[in-house]
């Protein structure tokens, strides 16, 4: 009876954070109240055994790291500082769109930065006249991509570095990064070869662009200052923990706080906590909740089972499988709640005898990251650039952006398979688990 109340919560509260009928916080919290309510579990249980705390304060500390750095007009600057220097070029911002994206998408955050860039394209591409279109779905693909290259970068690869101790930033930054450049450029390469006519046929104006101060949006106050310092040293942090040996969260959490002291005379706390994604914070207290519902009656248990069964107990094809199944999936349904069910899945297969775990989990990390580009759905970043373009009757059409991201994912997850192959598989393949 457990099972099937587990599973007919977690399917029903899957299909509503899906659909985005309702709040996705709220319906992921209200399936987590149903398993209290019917014994599944205890509220103790919750919170200590499923509920990966590391996960929410991390994303926490960089939602109000990042939220002070706005306040001083640095991102915006460096966007229209860029357009200005290429003169409004249709070609060269577009690429330029994606360098900027990529960037911050792996540094910061790929939510984050689309929150950041696409308001300030939108009015860019408004300025000078040029479509809107080509620079979304640049920025959308271009910020899952960059999102893949750090354990920061994408809500994915967080959860993965916070499941698995012993992936530390520099363990995503050096296994991940180089195939997420790769796929950049080959991106890159595609976007411009399909929009390269369209854009050359306009003419931008870039009167109204050039005439725009930039240093206007800069606030040139301590604050700044302050703000450039303390982020440069919390990334620093991040590439240093495992050396020091301070937890992720840690240096995160130090770094927030640290800057919330330091400017509390120019920014009250209240107002940085405005600021906070909350409701994306308790989306993912509800996600751990419904999850840990399926491991408490033992469902994700028979999931590993089961793929281990489907690939015969073969290394190299479970690695493959996990990359391409991610892949599919995280193109229908948003990556976040995909990979917190898997990630207990996964660990399970040392159960089976799978001593060395990291391909499998480098090729869930880029089967989620990668596999959002497909639909409009398949990523946070997707449904934050469609709403702000939306918001800007600058409406993403969910088939169009599918027939250019679809290819895409593809085109990734055929070179994903290729390195990972050559990379960790070679050895074991035709091996048992």
């Amino acid at each position: 009876m457990d099972v099937i109340l587990a599973t007919t919560i977690f399917a029903v509260s899957y299909f509503f954070i899906m659909t985005d009928r309702l709040n996705r916080a709220a319906v992921s919290l209200s399936g987590g109240v149903l398993l209290l309510l019917t014994g599944i579990y205890s509220t103790q249980e919750v919170f200590m055994n499923y509920i990966d705390w590391n996960t929410i304060a991390l994303l926490f500390s960089m939602m109000v790291l990042i939220s002070i750095t706005e306040k001083t007009g640095l991102f915006a600057y460096i966007a229209v500082k860029f357009a200005q220097r290429v003169n409004g070029s249709s070609i060269p911002l577009l690429i330029g769109a994606c360098i900027l994206t990529a960037v911050g998408s792996a540094l910061l955050d790929n939510v984050t930065t689309v929150l950041i860039f696409v308001p300030i394209m939108l009015k860019i591409t408004k300025l000078l006249n040029l479509p809107a279109f080509p620079y979304l779905i640049a920025i959308i693909f271009s910020s899952n991509i960059g999102g893949a290259a750090t354990l920061i970068g994408d809500p994915p690869n967080i959860m993965i570095g916070q499941a698995v101790e012993h992936l530390t930033f520099m363990s995503f930054l050096v296994h991940l990064a180089p195939l997420a450049l790769l796929i950049f450029f080959v991106m890159v390469l595609l976007i411009w070869a399909v929009f390269r006519k369209q854009l050359q046929k306009i003419e931008p104006n870039t009167e109204g662009l050039l005439k725009i101060d930039a240093s206007s949006y800069l606030k040139k106050s301590p604050m700044l200052y302050k703000s450039i310092t303390v982020l440069l040293m919390t990334i620093t942090g991040f590439v240093l923990h495992a050396f020091v040996n301070i937890e992720l969260t840690i240096v995160a959490l130090t770094g927030a706080i640290l800057l919330l002291l330091l400017t509390e005379n120019e920014l009250d706390t209240e107002h940085v906590f405005e600021k906070v994604e909350w409701v994306t914070l308790f989306f993912f207290i509800g996600l751990f909740t419904l999850v840990g519902g399926l491991q408490e009656v033992g469902i994700i248990d028979e999931l590993a089972r089961a793929i281990v069964l489907a690939t015969d107990g073969d290394y190299a094809t479970t690695a493959i499988l996990i990359l391409w199944v991610s892949g599919i999936f995280s193109g229908i349904v948003d990556n976040i709640p995909f990979v917190a069910a898997m990630i207990p899945v996964v660990q399970e297969f040392e159960s089976y005898g799978i001593v060395h775990l990291d391909p499998i989990w480098w090729s869930l990390a880029l089967g989620a990251c990668l596999g959002g580009n497909a639909t409009l759905v398949g990523a946070s970043a997707n449904v934050v650039v469609a709403g702000l373009a939306e918001g800007e009757n600058q409406k993403i059409s969910f088939l169009r952006f599918m027939l250019y991201g679809i290819p895409i994912v593809l085109i990734s997850l055929i070179i994903s398979t290729v390195y990972i192959y050559f990379r960790y598989l070679l050895p074991y393949v035709g091996q048992a688990i």
